[in-house]
């Protein structure tokens, strides 16, 4: 089992600049990929970023490449989400994921709200 528990989310104005963390614990030897993705209201969840086991970027949505960066904290097993130049249309709950061999977990997600 594999727990996933994220942090750092808020409101800010468009511009500014938020970082969340997930902090996963248990068999976290077994994760081979973790990352984040985002629902807003009346959309479906979609992928923002993710990392493979040995930390190099996997794949960042191009909605935010170049505002986003998702990196890794091996000692903490701790996954965060460095969001810069913030834009109202990125105002939505963001879920940590792990992907194992045999199924993936979810966080219970954290607000992020962007105001114009």
């Amino acid at each position: 089992q594999v727990q996933l528990v994220e942090s750092g989310g808020g409101l800010v104005q468009a511009g500014g600049s938020l970082r969340l963390s997930c902090a996963a614990s248990g068999s976290t030897g077994s994760i081979d990929a973790i990352g984040w993705y985002r629902q807003a209201p009346g959309k479906q969840r979609e992928v923002v970023a993710t990392l493979n086991t040995r930390g190099r970027t996997n794949y960042v949505v191009d909605s935010v490449k170049g505002r986003f960066t998702i990196s890794r904290d091996n000692a903490k097993y701790t996954v965060y989400l460095q969001m810069n130049s913030l834009k109202p249309e990125d105002t939505a709950v963001y879920y940590c994921n792990a992907w194992t061999a045999v199924r993936q977990y979810w966080g219970q997600g954290t607000q992020v709200t962007v105001s114009s």
